[in-house]
């Protein structure tokens, strides 16, 4: 009997395995289901975080492009302020070359006015000084009225001899004509 409770006690035993198989090979499939879920669960996270990094380095990137064109536009509004002042200095100086060739140009229409103003009355002189020695003292004296009613031009009469001879200057003489007739 031995051999049969033996026989029978291994047979329980053999499906007493398989039966305790079953619930252990359950626990294992539930567990590595287990797992893997959170295997994939963890990469899920992963995926998201590289995705929200992307976008934070998109962003920093997007950042440091925004700095970039700020430096560059900085750079940019200094050189065109150092070319307003070099154009406001040229400026300047053309402004200031102007205001000496207006300067020029008025001395030189002065100079002009009075050579023609000492020719006019040098013509009227010698027409006085003509009559005068013609012994017209009449013509002369109305030569003389004419002359001075225009006094810039008695003015303009030339005060030095420029003759080299020892003679009056044109306006000493006049003078001393204008003293003899009046």
């Amino acid at each position: 009997m031995r051999e049969r409770d033996t026989g029978s006690i291994q047979h329980q035993a053999e499906h007493a395995r398989a039966g305790q198989r079953s619930p252990i090979l359950i626990y294992l499939v539930v567990l590595f289901a287990a797992a893997f879920l959170l295997l994939l669960l963890a990469y899920f996270q992963q995926q998201r975080a590289n995705d929200s990094n992307s976008e934070a380095i998109d962003a920093l990137k997007q950042s440091v492009s925004a700095t970039d064109s700020i430096q560059i536009l900085m750079s940019d509004n200094e050189e065109l302020r150092k070319q307003v002042a070099q154009l406001q200095e040229q400026l300047d100086a053309a402004g200031q070359a102007q205001a000496e060739a207006v300067r020029q140009a008025q001395d030189l229409e002065q100079q002009v006015q009075e050579r023609s103003d000492s020719a006019d009355a040098m013509q009227w002189f010698w027409q006085i000084e003509s009559a005068y020695a013609q012994k017209r003292y009449t013509t002369a004296r109305e030569l003389i009225q004419q002359f001075e009613a225009l006094p810039q031009l008695k003015d303009a009469l030339p005060k030095e001899n420029t003759t080299g001879t020892q003679r009056f200057s044109p306006s000493a003489r006049y003078q001393e004509i204008y003293d003899a007739l009046y």
